[in-house]
């Protein structure tokens, strides 16, 4: 069996392996419908956005503080009052105390207070400005704000006794609302025994003059006795006096005792605490304003962050970004830090930056093309890690490729020296702008560094790289800004090779491997560097040997000892009917003409007839 066919054999080989590994490691694309709130992205959209909940939280802790300081509460005074009621009962469950306090917030006894008071204020102002409160059922505590203490303890006196006095006046209207009833009731039984006393005197004259008419006549009865009156009519009119005089007696009495009133109550009803003014530490009233307005900023920030991270729809983690730009998150890079923060976290910043750019550097010298790097977000990032790759290129001439001219220099690394930053003195890196149109020098490498936020000239980006690296900050842009990300370099046929994610959640979990983008993903680059031979130098008998990247040897080929390392072409196994299989990303498409009408008419005919 030839050489060729051999190579042909080993590459089927692990093309396959190679399918069968992705479709073991793939996840299941198929995804069930999605939910109206994701609770997952609602939570990171929160956490990211703690630095705001939390500055609202010290804004209401701060002005909380601050409106206790400059506004503070008025002065307040309390008194309690004994209230009697003639209808007190153990089993009373404190409706007559809830009963008296309403009675305190009426005009009324707002009125009274005023009156003795002098003050002109209305009573409906004057009703807002104290409170009443049952404490059991006969005490009742009420608390009274003023401009001053001395003030407050004199409005709440003046309160006090002006309840009292309505509640003795309210009592002894009913006393003698109720006397009154009585007296009506007497007077209008006397007036019945009157004509009662009528009755009975019409009746004992009329029986007296038959008795003398009886007497001078001499009649006897049959039985020899005089002529008596009718006694019957007399005894009912006697009684009915007597039952009269007795109603009469009891009402005088009741209306006596009711004209009294309620003694008891009356003297009972008193103030048992006078007003005193309530001290209050300024602190602790300062304290308690702050902590209410550190809750309502909590609260608002929070609901603030939930509603803006439903409605922005800014992709975080790295499942979302890999899915809307079409490419696989590569690396991750924490965002460039503000204040001494960044004195202890530079180490470790440097250190995965260091670890991305040697991936691009590999992406460079293995490329047969520029590799520009593209920022969404993160310019400091982008400009950062293409000076980084400058760095680690020491070998070779760099050229870096700005779109707009003069953004590293001016504005993401204002005021540095690039000559110090990179510490290239053996090869200064070269800066130029995308308009430069002239050929690169002889051995250069070229990296382009852009941008791709709104405003983006996307027909300048080709001139920058044939194929790019994204340095996207997680929650930078919308999924429609994503997406047109997306659309725009796949129209300028520049492939992604990777995303570096900056500011990734700390917490995120989720895989931002994009599985079926192997064509143009740094996996499918090593992939088919492991299964492609190439040359190395070195010759027996005046042929060169083929090695494989873990350093096999497949054949001999013709070749110098010390040339440059020749392409290798590919050709179809001798002595085999099936050629070899191509990857799923290169298969041609084969174009079909239209089908017509008589074409189906012709195969209908041809069928029949066979």
């Amino acid at each position: 069996m030839s050489t060729k066919t051999r190579q042909s054999k080993t590459q089927r080989a692990a093309t396959r392996s190679t399918a069968l590994s992705t479709e073991a490691e793939a996840p299941e694309t198929a995804s069930g419908p999605q939910p109206l709130i994701d609770l997952t992205r609602l939570w990171v959209g929160v956490r990211r956005r703690r630095r705001m909940w939390v500055a609202l939280a010290l804004l209401g802790m701060i002005a909380g503080g601050l409106f206790s300081t400059l506004l503070p509460s008025p002065a307040e005074a309390v008194t309690r009052i004994l209230v009697l009621h003639e209808e007190d009962q153990p089993s009373d469950g404190g409706s007559l105390i809830r009963t008296d306090a309403t009675l305190v917030m009426t005009t009324r006894v707002a009125a009274a207070a005023l009156d003795a008071l002098g003050s002109d204020q209305r009573p409906e102002q004057f009703i807002t400005q104290y409170t009443a409160v049952g404490l059991t059922n006969n005490v009742l505590e009420l608390t009274v704000k003023g401009p001053t203490p001395a003030e407050a303890v004199r409005r709440a006196d003046a309160l006090a006794q002006a309840f009292i006095a309505d509640h003795v006046g309210r009592i002894q209207t009913s006393a003698d609302a109720q006397a009154k009833a009585l007296l009506a009731q007497r007077d209008k039984i006397n007036t019945e025994l009157k004509d009662v006393n009528g009755q009975i005197a019409r009746a004992e004259g009329e029986a007296r003059a038959a008795q003398e008419q009886a007497e001078l006549n001499g009649e006897t009865t049959d039985s020899g006795q005089q002529v008596q009156p009718n006694a019957a009519n007399l005894d009912s009119l006697y009684a009915r006096r007597a039952e009269l005089t007795s109603r009469i007696s009891d009402l005088s009495q009741q209306a006596q005792e009711a004209g009294i009133g309620a003694p008891r109550v009356a003297a009972g009803t008193q103030v048992v605490d006078k007003g005193r003014a309530i001290r209050r530490s300024v602190l602790a009233s300062t304290g308690a304003a702050a902590g209410i307005g550190l809750v309502l900023g909590l609260v608002s920030g929070v609901t603030l962050a939930a509603v803006m991270g439903v409605v922005r729809d800014r992709p975080v983690l790295r499942r979302d970004i890999a899915a809307h730009l079409a490419a696989s998150v590569v690396a991750q890079l924490p965002a460039p830090r503000r204040g001494p923060a960044r004195l202890w976290r530079r180490s470790r910043a440097a250190q995965e930056r260091d670890r991305v750019a040697a991936t691009l550097v590999r992406l460079v010298r293995d490329g047969s093309g520029p590799v520009s790097v593209l920022e969404l977000g993160a310019p400091r990032v982008a400009a950062a890690l293409a000076l980084d790759v400058a760095t680690r290129l020491d070998d070779r001439p760099v050229a870096l490729v700005e779109d707009p001219a003069g953004r590293l220099t001016r504005d993401d690394l204002s005021g540095r020296d690039l000559a110090e930053l990179t510490g290239r003195e053996k090869h200064p890196v070269r800066v130029v702008g995308a308009e430069d149109t002239g050929p690169a020098r002889p051995g250069e490498v070229r990296i382009g560094v852009g941008s791709v936020t709104p405003g983006t000239a996307w027909t300048d980006l080709p001139h920058l790289g044939q194929e790019t690296l994204l340095v996207v900050r997680a929650g930078f842009a919308n999924a429609a800004w994503l997406h047109t990300v997306a659309r725009q370099l796949a129209d300028a046929s520049i492939p992604v090779v990777g995303v570096v994610l900056v500011d990734p959640d700390p917490k995120d979990s989720t895989d931002g491997t994009l599985w079926d983008g192997l064509h143009t993903a740094l996996r499918g680059r090593a992939a088919r560097a492991e299964t492609v031979p190439r040359l190395e130098p070195g010759t027996v008998n005046g042929s060169a040997r083929t090695t494989s990247v873990n350093g096999s040897t497949n054949g001999a080929t013709n070749g110098s000892a010390d040339g440059p390392e020749l392409p290798t072409h590919r050709f179809s196994p001798v002595g085999q009917d099936r050629a070899p299989e191509q990857s799923v990303h290169d298969v041609p498409t084969r174009r079909f003409p239209p089908v017509r009408a008589e074409d189906v008419e012709g195969l209908n005919q041809r069928r029949t007839k066979g």
